[in-house]
């Protein structure tokens, strides 16, 4: 049998000097909440966990059931072990701090605990997606300052796809490794090793309903894509999007692509619609560790200088040639 992904993370960690084990007791933490989110996700209407809870996040947005329950579910898996110092959540306005009663630990956790949830009722792929910083030295009770930290200083990013299987896909800056859900055994074992994107492709996802309101730069791309031979390109290109961040960035993994939710004007005074400590970053460092390339259309995702908990950034990322291409009109304009 394939290595476990505890196995393969404490293997890792071998190669560390002055490895103390904290990192794979976190990891630990979040395999065990992301089993138990994978089961409640499964059950869905057979556990009336499924529909609106009736509330909004501080985003505005409507929350699932299985939003504030896969929040909570996160949470009490990884407050107690004495590993992290405070989270920070996508459904919550500021960070959670570890209760008194609980050690605290030398990482910080940026997560979102159902990424994709508007596709839950229709049982359509959905995810968690978390990234894991270093507490800064000699800090004891983080604030949301300490979570300021550009994506170039994250130590893991990673996600759980809950689809026909259960899969864990991490990075730890040393390329990207994806895991298999065994249900009889209960643990994750490696089936994806060193995960590539390839550099060329011929499938964009975008939200086409908010064409109107692009900049030239991604309108052009789009309409060539759309043309492809009949408009100057070199290959006809096929269109996918699933309104999940996980589906949408694993299928690249797989056999590439380009995902974009690029900066638009449809609502004055938002920067883009991804969050950039809950997706862009994580999805980012895993990209990037694959061989693609992120970018807001701008500049690197990785090299933004977060200015708030849930400030949100426009997003391109994807098979190397074509982020380049978008990134590339962009300069030009």
């Amino acid at each position: 049998m394939s290595k476990s992904l505890i196995q393969f993370i404490i293997e890792e960690q071998r190669h560390i000097p002055n490895a103390s084990g904290d990192f794979t007791g976190l990891l630990s933490d979040i395999i065990s909440a992301c089993k138990q989110i994978a089961h409640d996700v499964n059950k869905g209407a057979l556990i009336g966990v499924l529909g609106s809870a009736g509330s909004e996040n501080i985003q505005g947005e409507t929350q699932k059931k299985l939003d504030i329950i896969t929040n909570e579910v996160f949470i009490k898996a990884n407050e107690w072990s004495g590993h992290l110092a405070a989270m920070a959540s996508e459904e919550m306005d500021d960070i959670y701090e570890i209760p008194k009663q609980y050690p605290r630990g030398k990482y910080l956790i940026t997560f979102d605990p159902l990424d994709g949830s508007s596709n839950i009722d229709v049982n359509i792929s959905v995810g968690t997606i978390f990234s894991i910083l270093r507490c800064p030295e000699g800090v004891t009770n983080p604030t949301a300052a300490d979570f300021m930290q550009p994506g170039t200083k994250q130590v893991c990013a990673g996600y759980a796809l809950y689809g026909p299987n259960t899969m864990m896909v991490i990075t730890t800056g040393h390329g990207v490794n994806g895991f298999t859900l065994d249900r009889d055994v209960g643990d994750f074992f490696l089936t994806h090793p060193d995960m590539q994107i390839p550099v060329d492709t011929q499938e964009f996802a975008i939200n086409m309903s908010n064409r109107r309101y692009w900049e030239e730069p991604v309108q052009r791309y789009i309409e060539e894509c759309v043309k492809g031979k009949d408009g100057g390109r070199e290959k006809n290109f096929n269109m996918r999007w699933v309104a999940s961040m996980v589906a949408e960035i694993h299928r690249i993994l797989t056999r590439g692509g380009i995902f974009l939710y690029p900066f638009d004007n449809k609502e004055a005074g938002k920067a883009g619609k991804l969050r950039l400590m809950y997706e862009a970053n994580p999805m980012s460092f895993i990209v990037e560790q694959a061989g693609g390339v992120c970018s807001t259309g701008r500049e690197r995702i990785m090299e933004l200088q977060p200015t708030g908990l849930h400030q949100r950034v426009p997003v391109i990322m994807g098979s190397k040639n074509e982020v380049e291409r978008v990134v590339g009109y962009h300069k030009g304009a």
